[in-house]
């Protein structure tokens, strides 16, 4: 799957993602591994629906603070996709309430 991840190829990327998200459902681990490709992948792609996927698969690893931050502020980001915006203050607000209590 991460070679899928680094394809020049949006439909490729997209569908590496896809299955990364349905794996981590159960196993977060497999957002776990390839954390920083998302990360990449969420604020840079020049895909806004591949943006969308790697955020949507991020839901599904630990709540890393990091990855909490940087959905806050692709959520603020005025010239990002509405959907975009919305999809990750969405993953962000779900990542912080399982956070351990004490963090934020």
């Amino acid at each position: 799957m991460r070679r899928g991840l680094d394809d020049e190829s949006p439909a490729c990327r997209g569908s590496a993602l896809l299955s990364i998200e349905l794996l981590s459902r159960d196993h977060p681990s497999s957002v776990n591994n390839v954390r920083s490709l998302l990360h990449k992948l969420a604020s840079g792609d020049g895909n806004a629906a591949v943006q969308r996927l790697a955020v949507l698969a991020l839901n599904n690893g630990s709540p890393q603070r990091e990855t909490i931050v940087l959905l806050e502020g692709m959520s603020e980001d005025d010239e990002a996709p509405a959907e975009l915006r919305q999809t990750s203050a969405k993953v962000a607000q779900q990542l912080k309430r399982r956070q351990p209590k004490g963090r934020s």
